[in-house]
């Protein structure tokens, strides 16, 4: 059975795994260069649970993917209530429901972290995260027309949002 929680430093190396498969496939994040455990921990440290906590999908007792929410436009208490979700789930599990039941738990997590508007930015060669983000009742708010250069792939950036998620 899926159980979702609450990262703990010690889930650290397992996050950086599943990062690091995303950032090989070219498709997930703008990142190209892997990251080591040690790189991550400031990163961490600043997703404090009690506002921008980090879950982990766990099943079969493994970390099979995580999830964050983080502050969009930290400092601007204009947009405290606006928060950026991302999710990453092993590529070895992927489409099994993982990746929508750690969005749906992260959704509706935010009425008690006092966060209303959900913004998800991706690469526009990420259907399966659009389809996903899609099916919970995101829309496209923002395209940006061919900004991410990789090696030999140029790409858009997309900003999926929804709101009302407070109330």
């Amino acid at each position: 059975m899926l159980q979702i929680r609450i990262a703990e430093r010690s889930d650290l190396a397992n996050i950086v795994l599943i990062y690091n498969q995303a950032i090989r496939s070219r498709t997930a994040t703008g990142d190209m260069d892997e990251f080591k455990v040690e790189d991550r921990h400031d990163w961490f440290d600043r997703h404090v649970p009690e506002k921008y906590p980090i879950y982990l999908a766990e099943l079969e007792g493994e970390v099979r993917g995580f999830g964050t929410i983080s502050p969009y436009r930290p400092g601007r208490r204009a947009m405290d209530s606006v928060a950026e979700v991302s999710f990453f789930i092993d590529y070895q599990h992927h489409k099994k429901g993982i990746g929508s039941r750690l969005l749906k738990h992260m959704m509706n997590e935010c009425k008690s972290l006092d966060i209303d508007c959900l913004l998800a930015i991706l690469l526009n060669i990420n259907p399966a995260s659009i389809a996903l983000l899609q099916r919970y009742g995101f829309e496209e708010w923002a395209y940006l027309p061919d900004i991410i250069q990789f090696e030999d792939t140029t790409c858009s950036h997309l900003y999926y949002g929804i709101k009302g998620l407070s109330k």
